[in-house]
């Protein structure tokens, strides 16, 4: 679905992707993890077509992402930035309503009624007891699961999600990943996800890809992809892996310095 070739980007005159190709296969999750710097945001920017390679070529189903007008392409595609939304003066039942856009004629109107739609999300994330606050009034964990019910009502065929989990305690970042999942199976979706939790990464994601100095250092399924060797090469830390007890997937055991 997702296809990327050769691609080379460039951030202030400074080489951030060298020569990056690979494939992201529909109705998975894949996490895309590494060190702070190696370019995983700019990489999901470019999956996304806000920004353009240096060189190289990505396309969705076949089609380069700058061949789709701006409503074509968020009509099979949805991002959830990092950090969530600013503190505006909209309520929370107006910008989740925004993520209707895509659908929406140039006076606002849709066809059909999709009150239900946005009823669904709101309950979904937690917030139908909020829907009438405005976003200055929420905490930033709160306005998070506000874009992420935004990006639920637009009913892509592909998410992106920038670190999703930022600003969240870790009931909330279950339920926010819990939730993408059971909405991923059910619709076949594909999700892409930047992630710093590596062990949420393993626990979610059916792929993981790693980048490191530039390049990808490996790409799989995650009790594949994460050693104990890999963990040291990228992340210049030792660690310790175990099988979660119910789920067998890897989880990280953090070794402090004696």
């Amino acid at each position: 679905m997702i296809n990327v070739r050769q691609v080379n980007m460039l951030v202030g005159g400074r080489p951030v992707l060298n020569n990056v190709s690979f494939d992201l296969e529909p109705c998975r999750i894949h996490g895309i993890i590494g060190p702070n710097g190696v370019g995983k945001s700019t990489l999901l920017q470019l999956l996304s077509g806000v920004r353009k390679p240096s060189s190289g070529e990505v396309s969705l189903d076949g089609v380069r992402l700058s061949s789709y007008s701006r409503k074509a392409l968020a009509r099979k595609l949805a991002v959830l930035q990092q950090g969530g939304l600013p503190p505006a003066g909209f309520t929370v039942r107006q910008v989740v309503e925004m993520g209707r856009f895509p659908y929406q004629n140039w006076f606002g109107d849709e066809r059909e009624d999709h009150s239900m739609l946005i009823d669904h999300a709101l309950q979904s994330m937690g917030l139908a007891e909020l829907s009438n606050r405005t976003l200055d009034q929420l905490s930033g964990g709160e306005r998070q699961r506000v874009a992420l019910a935004k990006v639920m009502v637009q009913e892509p065929e592909v998410i992106l999600l920038d670190e999703p989990t930022t600003y969240l305690d870790i009931g909330y970042q279950v339920q926010l990943l819990d939730t993408v999942r059971q909405w991923q199976r059910q619709r076949g979706l594909t999700v892409v996800a930047v992630l710093h939790d590596l062990n949420l990464a393993a626990l979610y994601c059916d792929r993981i890809l790693v980048l490191h100095k530039g390049g990808i250092a490996a790409m799989g399924a995650p009790l594949d992809v994460l050693s104990e060797a890999l963990i040291r090469d990228v992340y210049l830390t030792d660690v310790s892996i175990v099988k979660h007890p119910v789920t067998g997937t890897p989880q990280i055991l953090l070794q402090p310095s004696p």
